[in-house]
This record gives C-alpha cells, structure tokens and sequence, in this order.
C-alpha cells in the first residue's frame, strides 16, 4: 500500500495558513474528493464544521472545489462531527466533511472526510482522494457544474436522532447537570438536548468566538467544568470537546471519569442487561484496571490501537458494540454509526439511572495502576524501535513486569516522538522502568 502524504489516523490537520490548512489546497482537496466520492454528476457531499474562525475560509474554498468536479453541496453550518457523519447517511449523501481540528486550539484546523455510510474514509478512498490531488484540477463542462444548499433542518434532524437513542420514556427529570461544550460545536445543540429531556441545565463554554474554542474548558481542560460543578453542587458534570466527539464526566465531589470510567459503566450495566455484544475495544493506551475489572465479569477485551478509526476497525471485526479510548472517545455502535459524545453521554445516563452505584461510586470501584508516558524525540526517517538495543531493553522491562503491567513503545502518528508508556501496580517502578526506557530509545535516536 502507497504511503499517505496528506491523510494522519484522524483526516488532514494542520496550522491554519500552512500547506494543507489553506483556502488554496481546501479548494483542490474538494475538487478531489468530488472526484472519488461524488461518483456521478450531481452527486451530494455535506459539509459541516465547528466554530473556529477559520472555518467560513476554508467552507468556502472546500464548496468551491466540489462544486468544480460537479458536485452538490450541503452547508450544516456549526455541527458536530458525528451529526455531519449521521447526516450524510440519512439525506443518501455521496459524502460528508468535517471542516475541524477536534481538540486542538483555534489556529488549527482540519478536513474529516465520512463515507457514504457516515464512517471515516477506509485507506482506499483516502490514497485515491491524494492521488487525486496530485493530478491538475480539471473543471467540468459549466452546465455539469454542482450547486449548493444550506440545509435549514440539520440541528433538528441531528437532535431528534440523538435523543432517540434512549427509550422514549427516559428522563433526566430532578437531575442537576453542568455541561462543558468548549465553545465548540455542542454549544447550540448539548444545552437543548439535556433541557428537552427534563435535566436542569447550567452550561459553559456555550459563546464561541471563533478564537476561543478548547481554551480553558472542555475535554481537554476540565478543571472549569469540575469547580462549576462543585459550585452549583450540581448532580453530575459533562464535558465536550470542540467538535463533539469526546465526552468525559465529573461526579458530583468534582472528580473527573474519563473514557475508560465510562467504558467501565457502560460494559457492566450492558453486560448485565444483555446489550453488550462481542469484546470491549480499547487501545494500547487503556489502563489496564479496565482490563482486569472486565475480566473479573466474564468480559472479553481487546486492545486496538490508538485512535477511534482503529478502535472503530476492530469493533467491526470482532462484531463489537462497545469501545474507546481514555481521551472520552466512546462509540456505542449499536446507537451511532462512529463516535459521538452526545449519544454516549446519554448512554452513561441511561445506566446509572439503572445502577445502585452513583458516579463517584463507578470512579472508586476501578483504581488504576499508575502510568507513566515520556515522549522521545528521534530523527525523522530512522526507526530507533527496530534496533537491537531498544528490542533489549524492551524485553529485559516486560521480564520485570511480568504478571504486574505492560510496556507499550509507539511512534507518534503525528511528529517524529517515541512514545514510552510503562505501567504497573507499583508506581516506583514504573518510573524506574520508564526512565531507563526512556534512555535506551533515545541513544538509539
């Protein structure tokens, strides 16, 4: 298989007004994927995105370049990236693009391209789309030329199914919540959801800029959400991050539940209730409490590695409803097509109203073992994880932690670091191991 030049493990991301986060290569990008995915004249792609300023530049040029290879266009405006990929299944689209950076600061930004199907792009679609671009655009003849729309009904549509994947009965009648929606794509839609279902809502990080999207609050940044939390001496706390597909928690003491607490949650109370189908996917990065605590129920787990494409992959291949990743990627399968915060914060609502346990009560009941990640950086182009010395030390640390944790060694999908996660149920050893790691890769870079 060709090397990707453009594509990472979650679609194109770059600095805005860097080569590909430009208008320049948004409009050959378009004219590309109109090329791969729109198949035929008139074919629809749907286009949504989050609130980065950014965004109305490169929604421009992107609708450009479709339009150019003949193309319809619908415009969704500020949307999460799983209502882009729903809805790009539900009105029979070609395609769908998520015009984001996810997580990542303002002056970021991104292109996640879905399937007709409201999946991300497999490695075949995204190689042709790059062979693509590197072809000179070829305009269709004027009167083959696509048009494009503003979808008027897309928060309503997108929220309708969301809130239908709990029983029609269910309520959130009496309970206090805080939501974090980052200024991001949530700040519309998450307030109206948890109001529509009974839920006393006070939300923050709901006035976007276009500057401010992640600063200081959602997912990546909790510490907001946990004291508005404890102020309000709300119930429970949820947070977002810029574009809608990263959920965590906060109980109401203020201590946070990432993704693999609510993975935790979700596995349990599905596995009692019948729901739960096939292994729990996780990744190499999961603690490995969670593994243990499923196994102590009879739960089969699998580690995929990271990212939400590839615990989505492997939830395919194992017939999976169930996976994530601590960072509050949680894709419920048998509800959503792909990842989506909001319909898995629902999930977790769903259960505890079911469960004797509260929040903080699911926090306690998994301990982790304590983990420790030191990021090395190495000369791109060399492979320091395939020399004898790293092989070495790698095998002399899983001989001493045997039966105790695990060593995961990876290289960043994103820039040339070697990651070095040890852990372990005894954290001075896994310093210990870590550190002397940590030296034996970067000797080696």
């Amino acid at each position: 298989m060709s090397k990707k030049i453009w594509f990472g493990t979650d679609g194109i991301r770059g600095h805005v007004g860097t080569t590909p986060i430009t208008a320049e290569f948004a409009l050959r990008l378009g004219h590309a994927a109109g090329r791969v995915l729109a198949k035929s004249e008139g074919g629809v792609v749907v286009i949504g995105k989050d609130t980065r300023r950014s965004g109305y530049m490169l929604e421009a040029a992107l609708q450009a370049g479709l339009i150019s290879a003949g193309a319809d266009v619908r415009l969704l405006g500020p949307m999460p990236t799983p209502g882009v990929a729903h809805l790009t299944q539900a009105i029979g689209a070609c395609a769908g693009v998520v015009i984001s950076a996810s997580h990542n600061p303002h002056h970021d930004n991104g292109f996640k391209l879905f399937s007709a199907r409201g999946e991300k792009l497999g490695d075949g679609d995204e190689l042709a789309i790059e062979a693509a671009l590197a072809d000179a655009p070829t305009l269709v003849a004027p009167e083959r030329l696509g048009r494009a729309a503003r979808m008027t009904d897309a928060d309503e549509r997108y929220l309708a199914f969301v809130a239908a994947s709990v029983p029609s009965g269910f309520r959130l009648d009496g309970l206090r919540i805080v939501l974090d929606c980052a200024h991001g794509a949530t700040y519309k839609l998450a307030p109206r959801l948890f109001s529509m279902l009974g839920a006393s809502v006070t939300a923050i990080g709901i006035s976007p800029d276009g500057l401010n999207i992640n600063r200081g609050v959602g997912s990546t940044e909790p510490s907001a959400l946990q004291a508005e939390v404890c102020n309000q001496r709300a119930d429970l706390g949820i947070a977002f991050d810029g574009d809608g597909d990263r959920v965590l928690f906060v109980d109401s003491e203020g201590e946070l539940l990432d993704g693999d607490d609510l993975l935790h949650i979700l596995a349990i109370e599905w596995h009692r209730s019948g729901r739960l189908r096939g292994p729990v996917v996780g990744t190499l990065m999961t603690n490995m409490a969670l593994e243990l605590k499923l196994a102590g129920q009879g739960i089969a787990f699998s580690r995929a590695n990271v990212g939400d494409r590839y615990v989505h992959q492997r939830l395919h291949e194992t017939a999976g409803v169930l996976g994530g990743e601590a960072s509050g990627h949680v894709l419920c399968l048998d509800r959503a097509g792909t990842g989506d915060a909001m319909i898995a914060a629902l999930q977790v609502l769903e259960a505890l109203s079911t469960s004797p346990l509260g929040a903080a009560q699911w926090r306690c009941a998994m301990p982790r073992f304590p983990q420790h990640t030191i990021n090395v950086r190495y000369t791109a182009g060399t492979r320091p994880l395939e020399l004898a010395q790293v092989i070495a030390a790698r095998f002399a640390a899983e001989q001493s932690l045997a039966g105790r944790g695990r060593v995961v060694l990876r290289a960043s999908g994103t820039e040339p670091v070697i990651r070095v996660t040890v852990e372990a149920d005894d954290a001075a050893l896994v310093q210990r191991i870590a550190q002397t790691l940590a030296a034996a890769v970067s000797s080696a870079a």
